[in-house]
């Protein structure tokens, strides 16, 4: 690997907390945050444990490493997963605005034992109405009075 933020440490961290968390009962997958070369945050896949769909590796070490930073902003943060990020997890990367993503297997190894994610893709692609649950948009529904709220309101937190 010949990318400058790669580090093996880091990456095997992530495997260590994939295969060990088979043995608790969770999913596959584990992820670790690193800022200025320091792990400052470590997550693995605990759907079935916490009955939450979205409690995968990278969405719990984000949440924990936004949890010990003190903020919803991960600038210049670097993941290193088990796993190529799924739909909701590369979204939630992104949101949070770390630098750089590592990982291990791919999302075709993820399909090969039926963790799929290509029909989300798809779905992405089909306008709202058209998708397997559709999406039903209300107009006049009043919803637009907290956007202008917000867009009006000086103290807000943009983010």
């Amino acid at each position: 690997m010949c990318d400058k933020d790669y580090n093996e440490e880091f990456m095997q961290e992530a495997v260590r907390l994939s295969i060990e968390n088979i043995e608790r009962g969770g999913g596959p997958f584990g992820a670790v945050i690193v800022r200025d070369g320091k792990i400052i945050s470590r997550g693995a896949n605990s759907v079935t444990l916490d009955n939450d769909p979205t409690a995968h590796a990278e969405v719990n070490a984000i949440r924990n490493a936004c949890r010990s930073l003190g903020t919803f902003q991960l600038g210049g943060c670097i993941v290193f997963s088990s796993c190529e990020p799924c739909p909701m997890c590369l979204s939630a990367l992104y949101w949070a605005g770390v630098k750089k993503i590592f990982y291990g297997n791919t999302k075709e190894d993820a399909a090969a034992i039926d963790f799929s994610d290509k029909f989300i893709y798809d779905e992405i692609e089909r306008r709202p109405l058209k998708r397997h649950v559709p999406g039903i948009h209300i107009e006049n529904s009043g919803a637009i009075r907290a956007f202008e709220k917000w867009a009006s309101d000086p103290n807000v937190k943009k983010y």
